[in-house]
């Protein structure tokens, strides 16, 4: 299958985004969350550096390339309604523009414990 026959496979939302969850490939560590159109998505699965597109900034942005902390791409996937992307890849440095290895590790919500019942 050609990349292009790849892509076509995402449902892209209507702003021409579509999720994209990122996890370490080894110890499978939630990194972040992002965003990639069609063209950042193709950057991703022909370099195999992660490309994403910054919705603040209106533009794509290669991760590392101004803070060194790089992702190099080992697997993407979509989920089953292919309208979010799964990003596996061995992150350098911290994932976070806060400088900490994961974007998830601030604000605990202290769900309540779910039972089997």
């Amino acid at each position: 299958m050609s990349v292009e026959e790849k892509i076509a496979q995402v449902a892209f939302n209507g702003d021409g985004l579509a999720p994209v969850i990122v996890q370490q490939f080894d110890t499978r560590e939630v990194l972040m969350m992002a965003w990639m159109n069609d063209e950042a998505l193709r950057r991703t699965l022909t370099s195999g550096r992660a490309v994403y597109w910054s919705r603040s900034r209106q533009e794509y942005w290669r991760k590392g390339d101004t803070s060194g902390n790089i992702q190099v791409v080992h697997e993407a996937r979509l989920d089953c309604d292919g309208d979010a992307i799964l990003l596996i890849v061995d992150q350098t440095g911290p994932a976070c523009h806060t400088g900490t290895r994961t974007c998830f590790d601030t604000t605990d919500l202290e769900a309540v414990p779910g039972a089997d019942d």
